[in-house]
């Protein structure tokens, strides 16, 4: 399905029933990387699946604000246009944790339970190279200009080894095939300083007070150490061995229980 948020159009994967739940992927994904784990659940949840502005099948905003304040209002922009109006599971991943949990902390009343794998949303992180590579001018447009399926491949199997030829052919199809969606992920990167998120940790230690919060998280991530897991002041945190970075694609089943225990819980 198609919605109008910010004035520009979204694609959104749509199925199942019941409670809401909102899916945010990361980089380089698009809402395919929850297929597997929306399959495993539609008979509990209602499941949304957004790909993120500029990507894939959504179009560019450009005027967007990428900012902590800007991604938090584009969520909220994107579940108002859906015309959800319970309380909702977010389940997110890599960037999409960073963007669901700026607008948890933002608008706190739309969440009912939080997932989050193998991300940040903390001040004391500090970026891995490709991530600094990035952020930086010109060395940023080259790697990009330069990126090719094949580097592509060799880096995600380096993130997570046990990814399917189909899954790294779909990631490569769905965004970095296209090199529009490439300048998006440059200005995802360039417009989040971690040194911002300070004036953020308040609010969603606050959040998390209010609200469940689970971790799911792949033991061998070479972008995000071991002991980010523990920053999101939960003690709820499942650690997997023999997955990497991309647990949602790796390990579904996991993702799957999680969201039925959580469904089954008052």
């Amino acid at each position: 399905m198609e919605v109008k948020v910010q004035g520009h159009p979204v694609y959104v994967t749509h199925k199942g029933t019941g409670a809401p739940a909102l899916f945010l992927h990361g980089v380089p994904d698009t809402a395919e990387l929850w297929d597997a784990a929306i399959a495993g659940v539609a008979d509990r949840y209602a499941c949304y699946a957004p790909d993120f502005q500029g990507i894939h099948r959504s179009a560019i905003n450009p005027a967007f604000d990428y900012s902590f304040d800007g991604y938090a209002d584009w969520v909220e922009a994107l579940v108002t246009a859906l015309d959800i109006h319970q309380p909702i599971t977010l389940v997110a991943h890599d960037w999409g944790g960073l963007i669901g949990a700026a607008w948890a902390s933002k608008y706190p009343q739309r969440i009912a339970r939080i997932v989050l794998m193998n991300t940040a949303f903390t001040p004391r992180y500090r970026w891995h190279a490709w991530a600094r590579a990035w952020r930086t001018p010109v060395l940023g447009e080259l790697s990009m200009w330069l990126m090719s399926r094949t580097m592509l491949s060799r880096e995600l199997r380096r993130g997570s080894r046990k990814l399917s030829a189909a899954q790294i052919h779909a990631i490569w199809c769905g965004a970095p095939s296209k090199m529009s969606a490439r300048m998006t992920i440059l200005k995802l990167y360039r417009s989040a300083n971690p040194e911002q998120l300070v004036s953020w940790e308040s609010r969603w230690q606050q959040l998390t007070e209010r609200v469940p919060v689970k971790i799911l998280w792949g033991a061998h991530d070479p972008y995000l150490p071991r002991w980010v897991a523990s920053s999101f002041n939960t003690q709820d945190i499942e650690i997997i061995e023999g997955s990497g970075h991309w647990v949602p694609a790796e390990a579904p089943e996991r993702l799957i229980a999680a969201l039925k225990q959580m469904a089954a819980t008052p």
